[in-house]
């Protein structure tokens, strides 16, 4: 396999020639996401069974013939934690990946741990040993040195074999359907994710009131317009506490706004009147168009059934040969424990993630006996991996 940097444009559009013949492509890139507004691509690494070669996007290149190559279909895309490079492409196509395969899912899928790091699942699926020493790099800094490039290229170098090795576990455990469908879930999810109320996720606005909530997103679209007209990270243009606190407070007055512990820098001060004029907007906003404050149920019994029902979740998944914490989380149970017992659908109005598909097959139904005490636990062997059992009632 041989390896390089591409900084010209007529090595480019040499290589794509090659690249649109390949079936599948490994893909992977290297960014710094700490001081801008969006992750600055600094490096784009491309393999296939022959190549691999590292672009250089901070060079004058013309990388439209690549991105049209990995959102085409005739290719499969095979990466490691694809959400970024997922987004990446839609950034610069409005198109996804090709058919991507995250290698990172489909381990979670044959029971390994998710999420797993590339080194672990290539020394534990390949019984290799990738290269190590760069993961605090600067990739803005040019130019790259041999040991950078090299780093870079190791991680999809092993890519394709991964997916080799994979693809057959999938399909010996019949789950190559359960791991299609779970690959348009993660896509469409991080797609939903440009355009859902990203507002609501928030650090601490999840206990606001309506009107508490308005504020909340007014002073949470000033910040998003903020960060991208001077291309700065959002919790360095205004933290989450305070335009919570502010929308706790539902106060519009510019004067007591400054007495807020935090409010002290210069250019939040210089801001205050924006902020002013943000909440007063909320706080006239008609109540029907104030967000509604989404369904949540916290009674303790329902807080104890689904700790208890979180375990069963683990010992189920570790049977079945899949990684929990791919299946579903403690809150996941919850809100199927909600929804069954009191109707209680998601934010989006959907039923919970646990009754959906290959995860309703796996532990939801499982779960749903319990609730309905069709099916008790059993403690088979308490020094055994799996100790607990679910069994039917008779």
């Amino acid at each position: 396999m041989t390896a390089a940097i591409i900084t010209q444009q007529r090595d480019l559009d040499a290589f794509c020639e090659r690249l649109r013949r390949a079936d599948r492509i490994a893909f992977d890139t290297e960014f710094v996401s700490e001081f801008t507004y969006k992750p600055e691509l600094c490096l784009i690494q491309v393999g296939t069974a022959d190549e691999a070669w590292c672009i250089d996007t901070l060079a004058p290149l013309d990388l439209s013939t690549l991105w049209e190559i990995l959102t085409d279909p005739q290719h499969q895309v095979i990466a490691h934690a694809a959400r970024q490079e997922l987004l990446f492409a839609i950034d610069a196509t409005g198109k996804r990946l090709a058919r991507l395969c995250d290698v990172q899912l489909a381990a979670g899928m044959i029971g390994m741990e998710y999420p797993a790091g590339y080194g672990n699942l290539v020394s534990r699926l390949l019984g290799e040993t990738p290269q190590k020493g760069e993961t605090r790099t600067d990739w803005r800094r040019r130019p790259l040195t041999d040991r950078q490039i090299v780093y870079a290229l190791a991680d999809v170098q092993h890519l394709l074999p991964l997916h080799d090795v994979l693809t057959k576990r999938l399909a010996d455990l019949k789950r190559s359907e359960w791991f299609a469908s779970e690959m348009e879930v993660f896509q469409a999810d991080i797609e939903g994710s440009l355009t859902r109320e990203r507002w609501r996720r928030t650090t601490g606005g999840a206990g606001l009131p309506s009107r508490g909530q308005a504020v909340l997103r007014e002073l949470w679209l000033w910040r998003e317009r903020e960060s991208e007209q001077r291309n700065l990270p959002p919790r360095l243009v205004l933290r989450d506490d305070l335009l919570v606190e502010m929308a706790k407070r539902r106060d519009a007055d510019p004067k007591h706004l400054g007495a807020i512990r935090g409010m002290e820098r210069p250019e939040i001060r210089r801001a205050i009147p924006e902020f002013a004029a943000a909440i007063d907007r909320a706080l006239k906003l008609p109540d029907s168009e104030c967000p509604p404050v989404v369904r949540t149920d916290t009674n303790s019994h329902l807080t104890l059934l689904g700790t208890f029902l979180s375990a069963a979740l683990g010992s189920l998944c570790r049977a079945a040969e899949i990684a929990p914490s791919l299946v579903g989380t403690p809150n996941d149970v919850r809100e199927l424990v909600n929804y069954r017992l009191n109707g209680i659908h998601d934010p989006d109005g959907q039923v919970p993630t646990l009754a959906r598909g290959w995860r309703a097959e796996v532990v939801g139904h499982h779960i749903e006996e319990l609730l309905m005490g069709r099916a008790s636990i059993r403690i088979i062997d308490a020094h055994s991996e799996h100790p607990l059992v679910i069994e039917e009632q008779k």
